[in-house]
């Protein structure tokens, strides 16, 4: 069954097909979850929507942002209602990757993402190496700056992840989770607390661009959000019970899953060819 065929035109892709619709929707769900314990789930989400026929790469991202906005959006809540962030530090980072974001999606179609790839999977490897010698990374609270030098960081953090966000997006999320453990200290749990409202900011941001140059696709991102947000209420649920070992378990899985997707990326973009 053609879904586009039976909504108005520009909602949904030209030729989108039911049984993909409910793929998409199935990645949609699983994007939130993983979204937020830990975030990356634009490694599930956005390559899906790359398999529509005749979708753009900036259509793509822009209903992936629609998408995760309100997935973003449902997880912040909770944990704000059940493990309680500071927002002095969380509030500042979101101002500053917001515009960071809307700057990043302005440039997104003049940079190749190949250019970044190589980058992004020496600093996965990096993060993973991090992880995995320091069990105890994350473990629990213990704060390394404070006053002026903590909100410059944590600004910082902001603005360098709100741009990314806005250019490429996946891992997002995984990265703002890492900074903000070993750079400011935060455990897992209040470090993916602050992510998700960080999180938000960047994909508001990104829509704040894409919105007006009509890259949107309004039928699909919105049926790909009511999935996003049931998996991000499942996954902030989950996160927020059992703390910050299953959290540092879960990104550990995330991390090395974007180091296969992007490390395969970029074989064959820059090694096939050469073979």
């Amino acid at each position: 069954m053609d879904v586009s065929a039976v909504l108005p035109d520009g909602l949904v892709p030209d030729g989108l097909r039911l049984e993909l619709l409910v793929l998409l929707i199935l990645a949609a769900a699983a994007a939130g979850w993983v979204d937020a314990v830990v975030g990356g789930g634009g490694l599930l989400q956005l390559p899906a929507l790359l398999l529509v026929p005749g979708i753009t790469p900036v259509q793509a991202l822009a209903t992936n942002k629609l998408a995760s906005i309100f997935g973003t959006g449902a997880s912040s809540l909770t944990y704000y209602a059940r493990a309680k962030p500071d927002l002095r530090t969380a509030i500042p980072i979101a101002v500053v990757a917001l515009v960071g974001s809307f700057a990043g999606a302005s440039i997104a179609a003049t940079i190749p993402a190949a250019a970044f790839k190589p980058i992004i999977v020496v600093a996965l490897v990096a993060v993973a190496a991090v992880t995995l010698a320091r069990p105890t990374l994350g473990a629990e609270l213990a704060l390394r700056h404070q006053g002026a030098k903590h909100y410059g960081t944590a600004v910082a953090i902001g603005a360098l992840l709100g741009v990314y966000d806005g250019v490429l997006g996946p891992g997002t999320g995984t990265f703002l989770v890492i900074a903000l453990v070993t750079a400011l200290g935060y455990d897992f749990l209040q470090a993916s607390a602050k992510a998700k409202i960080v999180n938000f900011a960047t994909n508001l941001g990104a829509l704040l661009f894409f919105i007006p140059h009509g890259s949107v696709f309004w039928g699909l991102g919105l049926i790909l959000a009511a999935a996003n947000v049931l998996g991000s209420r499942i996954g902030a649920g989950m996160a927020v019970e059992r703390g910050s070992r299953f959290i540092r378990i879960a990104f550990l899985v995330v991390v090395f899953a974007l180091i296969l997707k992007l490390g395969a990326d970029v074989w064959g973009e820059n090694v096939q060819p050469l073979l």
